[in-house]
């Protein structure tokens, strides 16, 4: 029996030697010069630049602070001052948080991720732990309290995050004061982020069954001070911006993006509610009982930089309602449980520590040891090596201050992810700054970039 195709040529798509049509691009071939820019050919770039003789010139804006917000690179190619292509140069922040999430415990987990988006961290560490708790299905044993304490929390980081986006992007057109009274509201919110979970970022608060600990005697105190600060501050911001000629001048008309562009990229958070269309998870999917609060989604009609402000400014205020609202749930519920009640899953969660402000109290130590030996045992094997989650995977979105965030959770019976990938809001929101950029002036590059509030953690991860 013949072979008829044993001498018959073979082309290998991965042997660059061979040609042969690529199995994974356009056979289309592109017009003109393509800047790859990888970082070494600048050299020839200038060449070529001098032969051709035209008067397009490639710029390398970043990656550094302040005009691309983080380490975040843009190529820009420009003919006088006019953006002709925008492209985006990311992975100098790359961390491998994802894959060092397949070497912990799903509880180990959180300290992985709430590192992502350091702006943000409270919306990754929910949307992980609402993946894990539906592949666990125990989504209907979380305590209520505990799911009031994360919509607070929640929200308080969305007031956060937004006061960097309006102070940060205050900055970069030369408004000072919008930046240092930005970060002044911001350091109030950290503080109480401190007093509840002991750290201003990096929370790893929100868990699998519930939250870490419980909210200290005098949280709901501070909480309430700083709604008050708000209430009184934030007309600051509108007295400061909202009809400033020089302000709307800058960002009226700049880095427009209409509905249909949203759609086709798939932009979410602020940057689409700026078109119009209030699409907001926390009303359209509901999750750790959003559906329960009265609150308003905002939207703006203009689809360009200053509807973007203008979202973000509105979405702090429906904050402030919201924590408002839980404040009064959580006056109610002293002494209620913040953790799933089965120990085969709750990590310990009403930890105190010692006088000296390290290390268990004794209180703590007589009550692990002394209940019983298994009891003593459980709670080892628990920290050590974690629960079990069922086969399978799920993915439960949420609406994180830049948009929809979500992490895709893969489950093969065991006590690690399998797999744990986030869809991050500004990796995907990146994808908008060309579309934004391109004809354009290139000192509106800046303004549209910071209109997107990209956090180049969330991107690179």
């Amino acid at each position: 029996m013949s072979n008829d195709t044993a001498d018959a040529p073979t082309t290998d798509p991965f042997d660059p030697t061979q040609i042969g049509p690529d199995p994974y691009g356009s056979d289309d071939a592109a017009e003109g010069r393509v800047y790859t820019v990888t970082g070494q050919d600048w050299d020839s770039l200038v060449a070529d630049q001098a032969e051709r003789g035209d008067e397009r010139i490639v710029v390398n804006m970043g990656p550094q602070h302040p005009s691309t917000h983080g380490v975040l690179r843009l190529i820009l190619e420009m003919e006088g001052e006019s953006v002709t292509e925008a492209r985006c140069g990311i992975g100098y922040l790359h961390t491998g948080i994802e894959k060092n999430m397949e070497f912990r415990t799903w509880t180990q987990g959180v300290t992985f991720c709430t590192r992502m988006d350091y702006l943000s961290p409270l919306s990754q560490e929910t949307t992980y732990c609402l993946g894990v708790e539906r592949l666990l299905d125990i989504e209907e044993q979380i305590p209520e309290k505990a799911n009031v304490i994360r919509v607070l929390m929640l929200e308080l980081n969305r007031i956060s995050s937004h006061l960097v986006c309006i102070a940060t992007g205050g900055m970069e057109i030369g408004a000072l004061t919008v930046m240092t009274i930005g970060f002044r509201e911001r350091e109030m919110v950290l503080d109480v982020f401190e007093l509840i979970t002991g750290l201003r970022m990096n929370h790893a608060y929100i868990r699998p069954g519930g939250v870490a600990q419980d909210i200290p005697g005098n949280a709901l105190d501070k909480v309430k001070e700083l709604v008050v600060w708000m209430k009184k501050h934030l007309p600051e911001y509108a007295d400061f911006c909202n009809a400033n000629p020089i302000f709307k001048g800058r960002l009226c008309d700049v880095g427009k993006l209409d509905l249909a562009g949203c759609l086709a990229l798939g932009i979410t958070g602020p940057t689409l509610r700026s078109t119009g269309y209030d699409w907001d998870l926390r009303k359209k999917q509901p999750y750790c009982g959003y559906e329960t609060y009265d609150f308003e989604v905002q939207t703006w009609d203009t689809a360009d930089a200053y509807g973007r402000f203008r979202v973000r400014l509105n979405e702090m205020w429906e904050s402030v309602k919201i924590v408002e609202q839980c404040v009064a749930r959580l006056e109610k519920m002293a002494g209620m449980p913040i953790m799933i009640g089965d120990k085969k899953i709750a990590w310990p969660a009403q930890l105190s520590i010692g006088s000296d402000g390290m290390g268990n109290s004794n209180e703590h130590i007589k009550h692990i040891m002394g209940e019983s030996m298994e009891a003593l045992i459980h709670h080892f094997k628990l920290v050590t090596e974690g629960f079990r989650v069922p086969p399978g995977q799920a993915y439960v979105p949420i609406e994180s201050p830049r948009g929809e965030i979500g992490a895709h959770v893969v489950s093969d019976g065991g006590t690690r992810p399998f797999r744990a990938h986030f869809r991050d809001p500004s990796f995907v929101n990146l994808q908008a700054m060309p579309a934004m950029c391109e004809g354009a002036m290139v000192s509106d590059v800046v303004v549209a970039v910071a209109s997107l509030d990209p956090v180049m953690g969330g991107v690179d991860r």
